[in-house]
């Protein structure tokens, strides 16, 4: 076996106040923005697709406000500065405490950090977009057996890991001096692959030969 699982599976990270609200209001994506048509929109994030979604849906929404926990933001400088520039009103040093509604979400209680103490602020909104980044996960790899470095499995030079005819290449492996580029990763699963062949057969060759040879 060859294991070639980038580092996992990603899923959104998580909105802690959102709860049962996913799918009645609250989104990790925004596939289409015709349902955010005259709508109070929030959008929670400080890195670039939250601050595009915002750019996106400001001149469609009703309002849109932004929201992140510190002042400082990962998304592009000039992206920031259109956001500034636009009616999108951006609150920082803040985070959602929870969302209320009946069938569908209708307002944002938002905690904001301020020089004298935290401060309630309270939003109607009818859309949230939790753009706050993605966990990976190895899943049920992890309980295979397998070394692990973190999120990552541990092989050897031949890319061999701690289990008998399992391999591993990509950005899944773990080795002194790894350097994560896709140039190494394809370097990695030929040698993975050209192992495993030798450990299938051991009368095979390590090394295949080049393609320009032979005739």
């Amino acid at each position: 076996m060859v294991i070639t699982a980038g580092i996992g599976k990603f899923s959104p990270r998580p909105l802690p106040a959102g709860g049962e609200w996913l799918g009645r209001g609250l989104e990790f994506f925004v596939p289409s923005f015709e349902p955010y048509v005259d709508r109070d929109v929030l959008v929670v994030g400080g890195g670039d697709s939250a601050f595009d979604w915002a750019l996106h849906l400001e001149p469609i929404a009703r309002s849109v406000t932004l929201v992140h926990r510190r002042d400082a933001f990962r998304a592009h400088a000039r992206t920031v500065e259109q956001a500034r520039a636009s009616s999108v009103e951006i609150i920082t040093r803040a985070q959602v405490s929870a969302l209320r509604g009946d069938a569908q979400v209708a307002e944002a209680e938002l905690t904001v950090e301020r020089e004298d103490g935290p401060a309630v602020v309270v939003r109607p909104v009818q859309a949230v977009v939790a753009a706050l980044g993605f966990v990976a996960d190895l899943g049920p790899l992890q309980r295979w057996g397998l070394e692990t470095n973190k999120r990552h499995l541990v092989v050897d030079s031949a890319m061999r890991t701690n289990l008998p005819r399992v391999f591993a290449a990509g950005d899944i492996t773990d080795y002194p001096g790894k350097v994560r580029l896709i140039a190494v990763g394809f370097g990695e699963a030929a040698t993975a692959v050209n192992n495993a062949a030798v450990a299938i057969d051991p009368d095979a060759h390590l090394f295949p030969g080049h393609s320009s040879e032979g005739g």
